[in-house]
């Protein structure tokens, strides 16, 4: 299945990382570096899937999740946040936020993909 993926990340290594193994894997990768940029590009290209940072300069991924979730535009574009935040309730929070998924950083090259794929085939 190929599919239109927006990752919302800052940090270039991060965004490198997600980006090779999405295409390695015939997934066409729109990047966004701001949560601003990522909600106009959800907006512009409708993607299939999301794939969100949650600690983000200026906008962080709670506001980006919620803003999604709430317009009509992009309400129904399945979300995954991709964060370091590991603490108790961290998780419950990201997912309260709008976000449908949840994958630790750092990124498992070998789990990656799977994890990503599996919200598409259920988005």
């Amino acid at each position: 299945m190929n599919a239109r993926i927006l990752v919302i990340e800052d940090n270039e290594q991060n965004m490198y990382l997600c980006t090779f193994i999405l295409q390695n894997n015939g997934h066409e990768v729109i990047q966004a570096r701001s949560g601003r940029e990522g909600i106009e590009l959800a907006r512009v290209h409708r993607p299939d899937l999301v794939i969100l940072d949650i600690q983000l300069p200026e906008m962080d991924g709670y506001a980006v999740a919620s803003e999604l979730k709430s317009s009509s535009d992009t309400s129904d574009i399945p979300i995954i946040a991709v964060t370091s935040y590991a603490m108790i309730g961290d998780r419950e929070r990201i997912l309260k936020a709008g976000c449908e998924g949840y994958i630790e950083k750092p990124i498992n090259p070998e789990t990656f993909i799977h994890e990503v794929e599996q919200h598409l085939k259920t988005g």
